[in-house]
């Protein structure tokens, strides 16, 4: 235990108070002891502030349930609710079954009845300041996560995103299922992230389930589970996603990938909270919040049958629309400054983004959106040798202006076409070779600037170049690009 932390003994009888805080010094904790709940708390809150404290904040309240004014119950209520990393332990003279499972609902660790029995006590203490160091380091998580994924951290003053964070205070609270859609890289994760953390289920699990990443064979088992021996390959049973996400929030991404069983066991979910895992006919029940995400016009989709009308119907509930970067230009500079000090951060560096840059920056269509910025300036940083990135530090096809020459780009006669890809053909004129030879290496700058652009998400790149998933794998291995760690 710290040595700092404390533990604070609230009992309505000064002979039992003093008793039990005499034992407890004697076992190297530090203690306070109260009257009341009413005492109690001012004691925690003065603690919390620092206010004329200096002996730390309290780890641990051990109280009895029966006090005059302000009762043991009353009190577990108001800690739990204002110092959730406090562990809770009560001691009473009547040991009713119902006052037991009433505190333990209210999170306390243990239950003893009097006279209190020096073992148990001991016992009970050392388990309840493990409980609350297992709090204090899941609330600095929490904290953590809110700062990396809370709304703060979603950057635009355009009036479109204005409405993005009205839509995200208005549904966080409830349990309303979310619909995100935008293009790839607009950030749907990131705001799905941020209506977890600012929901009542922020201590429970966020869970990612992607329909686009996963083989259509391993769909059902990775989003419900499987039993053993469920199908082949199937050697053990296998909690699913949504089990996993009980008590928080699952986000499917790329919901319009979804296969049609699958669409339909959604719908089942959706509405009752329940499934069987596949080869299963046992039904789970799970409490969990849904929110998803699709980088296609699901209306169209259902216009052309590729996806259910009712699940479409149940899944729209709540829309938030993210805006491809292309139409909230007047962001990009609050993006690049965001992205900028976050990545300098990162590598231990001071950077600033010269006026020229700016402006290539500012003038670019953002395919990728969001994504590709962010990958863009994490970029610049890392390469760049000068305090101020320059338009030579960033990627080619950002540095393309509106006529589609690259910006400093090579001159002619060096083997660039003039938008800084290098063809071997060309390098000092015309050197033969095979037509085939000569175009790979600008079929590979392609290939990699796509898949950049799409944060390496080979569905949408191979979406983005019309060609087939399995024809852009053969591509990615023929030319050996490796996704960056």
């Amino acid at each position: 235990m710290p040595k700092k932390m404390r533990i604070l003994i609230v009992d309505d009888d000064p002979v039992v108070a003093d008793s039990l805080a005499e034992f407890l010094d004697g076992e190297g904790y530090r203690t306070a002891t109260a009257g009341d709940g009413s005492e109690a708390m001012e004691l925690l809150n003065a603690a919390a502030s620092g206010n004329g404290c200096d002996e730390g904040a309290f780890g641990l309240v051990v109280t009895d349930l029966n006090m005059p004014r302000y009762d043991g119950l009353a009190l577990m209520r108001e800690v739990h609710r204002k110092y959730p990393s406090i562990a809770l332990l009560v001691i009473t003279g009547f040991g009713k079954i119902e006052s037991a499972v009433e505190a333990v609902k209210l999170g306390a660790v243990d239950y003893l009845t009097k006279p209190v029995v020096d073992d148990e006590l001991r016992i009970a203490v050392s388990k309840a300041m493990r409980q609350h160091t297992l709090l204090a380091e899941n609330k600095i998580l929490r904290d953590q996560l809110t700062e990396r994924y809370g709304i703060d951290n979603i950057v635009g003053g355009d009036h479109r995103m204005q409405k993005v964070y009205d839509l995200i205070e208005a549904v966080a609270e409830s349990k309303t299922t979310v619909l995100i859609s935008g293009e790839s890289g607009t950030g749907k994760s990131m705001i799905a992230r941020a209506v977890h953390t600012r929901s009542a289920q922020a201590a429970g699990p966020f869970i990612t389930f992607a329909c686009g990443s996963i083989p259509e064979t391993l769909l059902e088992s990775e989003l419900f589970g499987h039993v053993k021996g469920a199908f082949t390959g199937a050697d053990n049973d296998k909690s699913g996603k949504c089990l996993a996400a009980d008590g928080g929030t699952l986000f499917i991404d790329e919901i319009n990938s979804a296969t049609p069983m699958l669409q339909l066991k959604l719908l089942r979910v959706l509405q009752e909270k329940q499934f069987e895992p596949v080869g299963s006919t046992k039904t789970i029940n799970v409490d969990v919040r849904f929110v998803l995400a699709a980088n296609e016009h699901l209306p169209e989709l259902v216009a052309a049958g590729k996806f259910r009308e009712d699940l479409y119907y149940r899944i729209n509930v709540v829309n938030i629309s993210l805006p491809p970067m292309r139409d909230r230009a007047g962001d990009v500079p609050a993006l690049v400054e965001h992205f900028l000090a976050k990545y300098c951060k990162e590598a231990g560096k001071d950077r600033t983004v010269g006026e020229d840059a700016m402006a290539a920056l500012t003038r670019y269509a953002w395919p990728g959106n969001v994504r590709e910025l962010e990958n863009a300036l994490e970029r610049a940083v890392v390469l760049s040798r000068n305090p101020v990135i320059e338009v030579s530090d960033l990627p080619d096809t950002i540095r393309a202006g509106e006529n589609g020459q690259v910006v400093a780009a090579a001159p002619s006669g060096n083997g660039s076409n003039g938008h800084g890809l290098m063809i071997p053909a060309l390098q000092g004129g015309w050197n033969p070779m095979p037509l085939s030879k000569a175009l790979e290496e600008p079929e590979r700058e392609i290939l990699r600037a796509a898949l950049l652009a799409n944060d390496w998400n080979r569905q949408a790149t191979a979406r983005e170049l019309d060609i087939n998933r399995t024809t852009l794998y053969k591509k990615i291995k023929q030319f050996h690009l490796d996704e960056p760690a």
